[in-house]
């Protein structure tokens, strides 16, 4: 999915003129990173709220069209009234087309009713993880990664080094380690239950 917007250059900064833009119905933000200094611009309101609800919007390389200059940033970070539907500052980075960037990436579990392990054992589905850090060229960057559950039993589960990765991307390991990303549990008390039926036939 491609993600484009329109931004001004601003000039005032300060509590009161980020004040000012929220009454006007604009976003605060800015824009760092690579060779050109920092620049403070601001976004439409309404825009920015309805980009931040898509969840590509958080794992994609977006174009900000700052007065008529495109650049390619990923959104770093943005911060929410604490009750109202206001976004009060964005923050985004730039990107460089032939340099490898670091960025977290949601994982999309498929086929979970029909794994064996929920259809036929009644198991549950235990979620370690919900987003990956991957490594890789802005263009291969995936919106998600989809884990397939469809042949897991109960007591069985997918590791990171197990997920299927697209060409060009790689996971962001820490320390060598190889965690759990998903499982499938027996329910509570189950293993109980099963003792319990077994015992009469011992």
């Amino acid at each position: 999915m491609q993600f484009e917007m329109t931004a001004k250059k601003r000039n005032d900064q300060g509590t009161g003129a980020s004040r000012r833009l929220r009454r006007a119905g604009r976003v605060p933000a800015i824009v760092y990173g690579g060779a050109e200094a920092a620049q403070v611009i601001d976004l439409d309101m309404n825009t920015v709220l309805l980009n931040l609800r898509k969840e590509a919007f958080h794992a994609s390389v977006l174009t900000l069209d700052i007065e008529g200059k495109k650049e390619s940033v990923l959104l770093r970070d943005s911060q929410m009234h604490p009750y109202r539907a206001i976004v009060l500052h964005v923050d985004f980075q730039r990107v460089d087309a032939s340099k490898k960037l670091h960025q977290k990436v949601p994982l999309h579990f498929v086929n979970a009713d029909i794994a064996p392990g929920v259809k036929l054992s009644g198991g549950l589905v235990s979620h370690a993880m919900n987003e990956i850090d991957v490594s890789c060229l802005p263009a291969d960057l995936p919106a998600f990664i989809e884990v397939d559950l469809k042949s897991l039993n109960v007591g069985q589960s997918i590791h990171v080094k197990e997920l299927p990765l697209p060409k060009g991307v790689t996971v962001v390991a820490h320390g060598g380690d190889n965690p759990v990303v998903v499982s499938i549990v027996a329910k509570k008390g189950g293993s109980d239950e099963a003792a319990a039926e077994a015992a009469p036939a011992a």
